[in-house]
């Protein structure tokens, strides 16, 4: 019986399988090996969504996404965030998503919180989960995996009409930020609606208000750095197109590499991107996030998060690492 509300509750809230191809999505090709790649991440999301609201546990959910490739693996968990909030906001129903973070989960904490951020774009608001018992850093990436969700499935709005304003309030806190990692999310979907092609993803960003570039540069920098399907060359050309958002794009490529170090999926795209657009070892990379990572509560205007992303920008740009001259 369990099964079979699991079964339902997929079909419903759910996009299927067939919805995250390109040609469905009428994203940018490159070329076949990076179409191949981003379907099939779309489709790693999806088993893993199915894992956590079908399963008869969350300690089930998870030996079923362990067994998910190394490199696909936090992409699973993404989407297992996103079923645990789902499985969570129905009645009589609960524990998914903490026993999740408590197990292995843990370890692709980065991701599982993007996946909450799906769950809050398909619930109605009196469903979404109350963000504030999760971690008061990473809560934010829930925001940008709504900012994703919407620019991957409602391009419309949200990319083809970039000067559209789309309005939005939590429970999470400092709403006047929320613009801002919503926005972090639209840049990392824009790697996928680019079709991984950093001259088209450039031209996407661009086409944004100026003002909205650096945190849309972070989010395709976080992108690129963990779902790869680019040469260095390319990867390049991203960096020197950034111009004075280079730090962004590094942040956000820093934290993608943290992502993955935490995880133990590193792999060599992590390694790539980590030189070319942090300007350092995934290691070093890796290691810049967790020590500028906020130990005590601030009071500042600005959140704990975005301070910590300033931070780390500013600690890789001190060791010469990027351009000192960029997004001051």
């Amino acid at each position: 019986m369990s099964s079979f509300f699991g079964a339902l509750r997929r079909r419903l809230l759910t996009p299927r399988v067939s919805e995250t191809t390109m040609e469905v999505r009428g994203f940018h090709v490159k070329n076949a090996e990076a179409k191949a790649r981003l379907e099939l991440i779309g489709e790693v999301f999806l088993e893993g969504y199915a894992y956590a609201v079908e399963a008869a546990s969350p300690a089930e959910a998870e030996e079923l996404l362990e067994k998910v490739a190394p490199d696909m693996r936090g992409f699973a968990y993404e989407g297992a965030g996103m079923g645990a909030a789902v499985y969570d906001s129905l009645p009589g129903h609960g524990g998914r998503l903490e026993g999740l973070l408590a197990g292995e989960g843990r370890h692709h904490d980065y991701m599982v919180h993007v996946g909450v951020g799906w769950a809050m774009a398909r619930l109605p608001r009196p469903l979404w989960p109350d963000i504030r018992t999760t971690d008061p850093l990473l809560r934010w990436l829930a925001l940008d995996g709504y900012g994703f969700h919407q620019a991957y499935f409602r391009t419309g709005a949200y990319v083809r009409d970039p000067k559209a304003q789309h309005p939005f309030r939590w429970n999470g806190g400092h709403n006047h930020y929320t613009p801002h990692a919503i926005d972090q999310g639209i840049g990392r979907a824009l790697w996928f609606v680019g079709g991984t092609d950093p001259e088209v993803v450039t031209d996407l960003i661009r086409a944004y208000p100026e003002r909205r570039h650096g945190d849309l540069y972070a989010g395709a920098g976080l992108a690129c750095a963990y779902a790869g399907g680019v040469s260095e060359h390319e990867l390049a050309y991203f960096v020197a197109s950034a111009g004075r958002h280079r730090r962004s794009l590094a942040q956000g490529a820093a934290f993608a590499t943290e992502a993955r170090v935490k995880a133990g999926t590193v792999n060599s795209h992590t390694h790539l991107a980590a030189r070319v657009v942090c300007g350092t070892t995934a290691e070093r990379a890796s290691r810049v996030c967790r020590d500028t990572r906020p130990e005590a509560p601030g009071r500042g205007a600005a959140p704990d998060y975005e301070t910590w992303r300033r931070d780390i920008a500013e600690e890789l740009a001190s060791e010469s690492l990027i351009s000192k001259g960029a997004d001051q």
